[in-house]
């Protein structure tokens, strides 16, 4: 019984780990560079097809915060 015991306990350990290391990895994914512009890229595909300016606004804000921290550059919209 004590060894069903350690063997349970491993386990919970091995699968707390995983789940530990796949959100690390997920949470890296989703906010690095080459993620954010491509998201970015996306967007300016929708914002040429509304010309919404309320999003051109958005967008705007998004694209400060990706040239702030990241590399390469993206050119910020005239909403005018």
């Amino acid at each position: 019984m004590t060894l069903q015991k350690i063997k349970t306990i491993r386990r919970l350990i091995l699968v707390s780990v995983c789940i530990f290391t796949v959100a690390i990895v997920i949470g890296f994914m989703v906010y690095s560079c080459g993620f954010r512009h491509i998201v970015i890229m996306t967007d300016l595909k929708s914002y040429e097809t509304s010309l919404d300016p309320e999003f051109c606004d958005a967008l705007v804000e998004k694209i400060n915060l990706f040239n702030f921290n990241c590399n390469p550059k993206v050119e910020i919209l005239d909403c005018g």
